[in-house]
């Protein structure tokens, strides 16, 4: 056991697909533990949508870093024998159904605990394990509408939006992993094993729990900062945020907006936000004659809060970045090149080549697992002939 693996000796039985439950298991894997991720033989839903590149969508690479993979037909009878000698001597399982699908195949809390009570079992759903909404299909586009994000991410033109980014797939996936964390810790003491259970609602609640208290109390979002949004420029756009008093006068004698200045009004934030759209009215004409970079320049300069809007190529090559060790440059099979995966933010970067850094195939460790779990040669390939595993 060590600071940078301390999870190495636990052995993690992960029947979860999509992000959510996967992420989590990528993050026990990456701390040293021995996942194994079990799938259908067509493969984890996550591995089919977005860009595929052979077994491999981003989903699938994020989510899966670290595992082996046992491709099976849970369906066929055999199939839970092998399931069930995974779980015997495992520490943690991971399952990510809708309520009541895992006790349909046989995978239940009740009936995993009797078969190894030290096992700390995690499930993850979408809308949670009761309530008029337990059965609802919840990806995270739908977690944004009902949790307020897409009524907070309202443009200009007054239309709320969802965004691509995974937040609420990706935020449930943490915080199963640090509730999973302080079980395990528990158990070291003797504690008995016990059912963690973690929603994309709870999560999506949560990570959004500053704005949602404010919103409760406020109503719909209003700025906080004036003048503040993101501005067009000659090539591009950059955000700006002016949010001390001082702050703003230096921005009046940068750009020359001295008759805002004189505004007594204008000299405490108060005032600003009561006028907020005259002055960002103000700022959109002043940024659309300059270039986005040399705004900036001159803004940071003068310690104000401003960056250029960058894409996520910018953000990939950019010499900030490059610097802090952001993201590790990994080959995985299916594309040609190289993807720029973000290291895990407190734990040493990936090492291209390594087994941590490698997303594994639908069923690459099919025959490995299988034959430390005792079976024979002989029997291996027949459960492969009776298309029991892939």
């Amino acid at each position: 056991m060590s600071f940078e693996k301390p999870y190495e000796g636990l052995k993690v039985v992960d029947l979860s697909q999509g992000l959510a439950g996967p992420y989590c298991g990528m993050l026990m894997a990456q701390q040293g533990a021995d996942v194994i991720k079990i799938e259908p033989q067509g493969g984890d839903w996550a591995r089919l949508i977005g860009g595929v590149y052979g077994d491999h969508t981003a989903y699938s690479i994020v989510a899966n870093m670290g595992k082996r993979a046992l491709a099976v037909n849970l369906k066929s009878e055999p199939s839970g024998q092998i399931v069930d000698r995974l779980i015997a001597d495992a520490d943690v399982f991971i399952e990510g159904y809708r309520p009541g699908v895992a006790e349909r195949l046989g995978y239940g809390y009740d009936r995993l605990q009797a078969l190894n009570p030290g096992l700390i079992y995690v499930s993850v759903s979408g809308f949670g394990q009761c309530g008029p909404m337990r059965d609802r299909p919840a990806m995270d586009p739908m977690l944004q509408a009902f949790s307020g994000f897409v009524a907070e991410n309202t443009g200009r033109d007054g239309t709320p939006h969802h965004t691509p980014v995974s937040y609420f797939d990706m935020s449930t996936g943490l915080y199963a992993q640090q509730a999973l964390a302080a079980a395990l810790y528990a158990r070291r003491d003797g504690a008995e094993g016990r059912k963690i259970e973690v929603s994309l609602l709870e999560a999506a609640a949560s990570i959004q729990a500053v704005r949602l208290l404010s919103g409760y109390r406020t109503g719909p979002r209003r700025a906080s900062t004036a003048p503040s949004g993101t501005f067009r420029t000659r090539d591009g756009h950059i955000q700006i945020n002016i949010v001390r008093d001082h702050e703003f006068e230096t921005f009046c004698k940068l750009l020359d907006l001295d008759e805002l200045w004189q505004n007594q009004k204008y000299r405490s934030i108060a005032g600003r936000l009561e006028d907020i759209d005259i002055l960002n009215d103000h700022v959109r004409a002043i940024t659309e004659g300059w270039k986005a970079a040399e705004l900036s320049d001159l803004l940071s300069g003068a310690g104000l809060q401003n960056e250029v809007v960058q894409t996520y190529r910018d953000l990939v090559r950019h010499p900030q970045a490059e610097a802090v060790g952001v993201f590790s440059w990994l080959q995985q099979e299916g594309a040609d090149d190289p993807w720029p995966v973000p290291n895990i933010p407190g734990l040493p970067a990936f090492v291209p080549g390594d087994a941590a850094a490698q997303s594994p195939r639908v069923g690459q460790h099919t025959r490995q697992i299988l034959t430390e779990l005792g079976y024979a040669k002989d029997q291996i390939d027949a459960l492969y002939a009776q298309g029991v595993v892939a």
